[in-house]
């Protein structure tokens, strides 16, 4: 379900640094494979067994893949393609734009697993849909429909 761990992060951090290095790439577009998830967010199994200082890594290099998406000099899009869970919700709110299918669910669940979204999810989503519906989503762990997500400003369509 395409859930981050050390290697999938660092793999991703890799090649986003690389296109942000390519003059001949125009534009980045950040999707998951299959049509399942975007990014299902953590390997919970993988993060319960990280010791602190390998958990600090993996916090680390998951906020510097969301600032590079962020801070590019060329776009960046999110095809979101089913679930963008927590660091996935967070990554596709670094993009400049992001198109959601018909199925997608979006959302910070992290609240039920007792941490709180890492990679600067909570700032960015108070900045794009207002600071109630951020509170909402943080606090709750609800997940939004593709619809609703529009409606409130998460995605373009």
């Amino acid at each position: 379900m395409n859930a981050l761990d050390l290697e999938s992060l660092t793999a991703l951090h890799e090649r986003l640094g690389e296109l942000a290095a390519d003059g001949d790439a125009r534009v980045v577009v950040l999707t998951g494979a299959g049509d399942r998830a975007f990014v299902a967010g953590a390997d919970i199994k993988y993060m319960s067994g990280l010791s602190v200082l390998e958990a600090r890594e993996w916090g680390g290099l998951g906020h510097a893949c969301a600032s590079l998406l962020e801070t590019m000099r060329k776009p960046t899009i999110a095809a979101i393609n089913g679930f963008a869970l927590g660091g996935g919700c967070e990554l596709a709110l670094a993009c400049d734009l992001r198109y959601a299918a018909r199925t997608a669910r979006l959302g910070q669940p992290e609240i039920n697993l007792g941490v709180i979204p890492g990679w600067g999810g909570t700032q960015r989503l108070a900045r794009m849909c207002g600071v109630g519906f951020a509170k909402e989503l943080i606090l709750t762990g609800r997940l939004v429909d593709a619809e609703e997500a529009e409606r409130r400003g998460l995605v373009n369509a």
